[in-house]
């Protein structure tokens, strides 16, 4: 278990949100939604220890996360975030690579283990003709499609994604939320945020509703979202489209 109590979350400037409980089991999925600046990222990277909590605790394995070394943190917990610039022209073997650093000697080589493991990752995401390309000279997409496979290639218990689909064309979008319910059936847990429900609704077990700071809702995703909930949430007119020859509904911008 991954795990948020009472938490106070924010920077040393300001506060971004106050008593949020949050908890993220093996196997399962939870879809992190709501409006731009509710505290998403924020809480993403407080569960993470990437900024330290103003109040309450994060417990990793029932632990507090604080008592984890860096290293330690790194074989449990893989974090891909929405954007990333790199200023060294790494090759994107290489950036999937550095994923296996937590699992050998900072000074050592890659082993042929640790090779054998990146280039399946390469290949899970489609990106393998793209091993010797720069890092640098690679589009949005696939550098999200690189991060993904080197968050992977870290073997970690837990992967938090920051809005993975962001920069991913409709194709690739779906071939993330697939990538998303084969990681929990695995049994990791998994933790994204999201601005369109439809994925929470496609890949989540469970669905945390976040906006200015504070938890407007949180329960099993086919539960919770409705159009009503979703109006609430972003202050503006969904649509609720359902097919008539199945249960499955999905939502538009009203």
């Amino acid at each position: 278990m991954l795990s948020g109590h009472d938490l106070t979350i924010g920077y040393s400037d300001r506060v971004v949100g106050r008593h949020l409980d949050v908890a993220l089991a093996t196997g399962e999925v939870l879809a992190l939604l709501g409006p731009n600046g509710g505290g998403k990222t924020t809480l993403l990277k407080t569960l993470l220890g990437l900024l330290a909590p103003r109040s309450g605790e994060v417990r990793l394995r029932g632990e507090p996360l604080r008592r984890y070394s860096s290293r330690e943190r790194a074989r449990l917990l893989a974090y891909v975030p929405q954007s990333h610039f790199a200023t060294f022209a790494f090759s994107v073997e290489a950036m999937v690579l550095m994923g296996r650093t937590a699992h050998r000697n900072l000074f050592s080589g890659p082993t042929a283990a640790d090779r054998k493991i990146a280039g399946e990752m390469l290949e899970r995401f489609g990106v393998a003709h793209l091993r010797e390309r720069p890092y640098t000279m690679i589009s949005g997409g696939e550098r999200q499609l690189v991060l993904l496979a080197r968050a992977l290639a870290q073997e970690p218990q837990f992967i938090v994604l920051d809005e993975p689909t962001a920069n991913l064309d409709f194709g690739n979008q779906g071939k993330v939320m697939r990538e998303i319910r084969k990681l929990a059936s695995s049994g990791h847990g998994v933790l994204f945020t999201t601005h369109d429900p439809n994925h929470a609704m496609r890949a989540a077990h469970r669905t945390y509703l976040l906006r200015g700071g504070e938890r407007l809702g949180e329960d099993e995703t086919g539960k919770l979202l409705s159009r009503e909930q979703l109006e609430a949430l972003y202050e503006a007119p969904v649509e609720q489209i359902s097919d008539r020859h199945s249960d499955r509904i999905a939502f538009l911008p009203g």
